[in-house]
C-alpha cells in the first residue's frame, strides 16, 4: 500500500527561534546548514512514506522531497484540513510536525508496522525513554495508570473521519484550561482520575474514541525522538549537538 504523509511546516513567524535564526517559520531554521524540516523529510522517504504533502513556507532544499506543497492557512487544525484535502481518497495518512529534526527511518518504519489501523492513532513515549535519550530535555508529561509519557509529534489517521472529529478536538484545544469545560466532555470522574494519574491508558482511549467521535488509539513507543519537538533554545541546542554527532 502506498503511504501519504502530510507534513505541518506552518507556525508563528514571531516565533522566537524562527526571529533569531532569520527565517519565516520555525521548520526552516538551519541545521548544519539544512532547513530543519529536511530531516523529518528524509526519515519520512526512508521509512516508507512514499508521497509527501507539504504545507507551509520551503525552501530549494526542501522542494524534491515534497510531492504537493500548499501555503500554510493560519493555525494548525486548518494547515492539517488544507493538506488533507488532497488524499481523501487515501485510506491511511501519517500526519507529522515539522519541527522533530531527529525523527529516524526506524522510528517512522515501527509506527506503521505496529498502525492498529483504527480511526485516530497517537504514539507516546514513555517518560523513561524521554529521558534515556534526552536527559535535561524538558517536556510536558501526563501520568496514567500504567506510568507517565509525553505525547508524540506525529499521528496516523482514516481522512474520511476528519470532518467528524476536528471540530470536536478544536474544542479541547481552545478549552483545555477550562477545567470545567472540558469536564462537560470528559465527564467529571474520568478528569479527576485523569488529574490524579489514576485513568488508565485503556479508561483515556475510550474517554477519547467517545468525545470524538472515532475509534482512537494510543501506542507507547519506545522511540523518543517522535516526542522531542523543538520549542526552546535548549532543545534547538540538543538537536545541534546530536545532529553534529551523526555528521
Amino acid at each position: 500500500m502506498s503511504l501519504s504523509a502530510v507534513i505541518l511546516g506552518g507556525g508563528n513567524p514571531n516565533d522566537p527561534l524562527a526571529v533569531a535564526a532569520a527565517v519565516s517559520v520555525k521548520g526552516l531554521i538551519p541545521i548544519a546548514g539544512i532547513p530543519m524540516a529536511a530531516y523529518v523529510l528524509k526519515a519520512l522517504r526512508a521509512g516508507g512514506v512514499q508521497h509527501i504533502v507539504y504545507v507551509g513556507a520551503t525552501t530549494p532544499e526542501l522542494t524534491p522531497l515534497i510531492d504537493i506543497c500548499l501555503p500554510a492557512k493560519g493555525t494548525m487544525l486548518e494547515n492539517l484540513q488544507a493538506g488533507l484535502q488532497p488524499l481523501m481518497q487515501q485510506t491511511r495518512v501519517l500526519v507529522v510536525t515539522a519541527d522533530i529534526p531527529l525523527l529516524t527511518a526506524e522510528a517512522v518504519k515501527h509506527i506503521l508496522e505496529q498502525d492498529p489501523k483504527v480511526g485516530l492513532v497517537y504514539p507516546v513515549v514513555a517518560r523513561s525513554a524521554a529521558e534515556r535519550d534526552f536527559p535535561g530535555g524538558k517536556r510536558t508529561y501526563a501520568k496514567l495508570r500504567e506510568g507517565t509519557f509525553t505525547g508524540g509529534n506525529l499521528f496516523l489517521l482514516e481522512p474520511r473521519l476528519v470532518a467528524d472529529f476536528l471540530p470536536r478536538l478544536e474544542f479541547i484545544l481552545e478549552n483545555r484550561k477550562n477545567v470545567f469545560r472540558l469536564a462537560s466532555m470528559f465527564g467529571i470522574l474520568a478528569l479527576i482520575k485523569l488529574v490524579l494519574g489514576q485513568l488508565s491508558k485503556t479508561e483515556l482511549e475510550k474517554t477519547v474514541s467517545r468525545i470524538l467521535g472515532v475509534p482512537a488509539i494510543a501506542m507507547i513507543t519506545e522511540f523518543a525522538e517522535i516526542g522531542f519537538d523543538v520549542d526552546k533554545p535548549e532543545d534547538l541546542q540538543i538537536v545541534f549537538e546530536k545532529i553534529a554527532i551523526k555528521s
